[in-house]
């Protein structure tokens, strides 16, 4: 179980009416269809959203605004490698084929309509909460931090501390115990060892009692757990190759 974590909503519209209709609908939606807490930041314009400098996990975007124009602003934040779900609000049917270039999740035609918001809201939270399933926030003292589990290549425990290793060669570390950690990922990690967990994803195979990692680099395999790596590799290939079939191939 991931820890619960804050939303960050933001609302990018001219129209100071438009941001508190939006934001009504959000809360009302909110209310009755999801437990999860949220804050909502509202812009006037495209050059206070791309200033602040913060990554949203779902940004509702006006199209006509000026430069940068909605379309323009979601073109520079992906720019700048936002991965912020975006659904632009617009009177402007027109636009909406442009709204794949920039990876939006979906559009809402104003005035808004209370049924089709809720559908989209719905899309929307089923993609945020598959992600939310992906991330391990850890506390740092007074500070918490977000970890992405596919960017964790193995984790170790060394006295009361656990260490993090990540993809980019960063090591996060925070105090915990190993059964607290184990309780929070996911099935692509695996216990090769009483102090490391390593996720199967970076496995590239084992010998002489060592796991075998991207760039050389080993970490122990407990010998009692060799026979068990190798069946959860197997069901982990097997389970991604599904996942890979389905996505080609998805449902109509």
């Amino acid at each position: 179980m991931v820890a619960a974590m804050m939303l960050e909503i933001a609302i990018c519209d001219d129209e100071t009416v438009m941001r508190e209709e939006i934001s009504f609908h959000f809360s009302n939606y909110m209310a009755k269809s999801q437990d999860m807490a949220y804050r909502i930041t509202g812009f006037e314009n495209g050059k206070q959203l791309l200033a602040c400098g913060q990554e949203f996990d779902l940004i509702f975007l006006d199209i006509q605004m000026e430069q940068p124009d909605g379309m323009e602003t979601a073109k520079r934040l992906r720019q700048m490698g936002s991965l912020s779900r975006v659904v632009f609000v617009t009177v402007l049917k027109e636009c909406v084929f442009e709204a794949f270039e920039v990876e939006a999740s979906d559009y809402l035609i104003k005035p808004l309509d209370t049924g089709r918001f809720i559908r989209t809201m719905d899309r929307v939270f089923r993609h945020i909460k598959s992600k939310q399933e992906e991330r391990l926030l850890v506390q740092r003292g007074n500070q918490s931090q977000v970890v992405l589990l596919s960017e964790t290549v193995y984790c170790e425990v060394q006295g009361r501390k656990i260490y993090i290793h990540q993809k980019s060669g960063e090591v996060i570390d925070y105090y915990n115990r190993m059964e607290n950690l184990k309780s929070r990922v996911d099935g692509r990690f695996f216990q090769c060892h009483r102090s490391y967990l390593v996720n199967l994803d970076y496995v590239r195979g084992c010998e002489a009692g060592q796991v075998l990692l991207p760039n050389g680099e080993r970490i122990p395999l407990s010998r009692l757990r060799e026979r068990e790596l190798t069946q959860a590799l197997l069901r982990h290939m097997k389970a991604r190759r599904i996942d890979e079939k389905h996505k080609d191939c998805p449902s109509t």
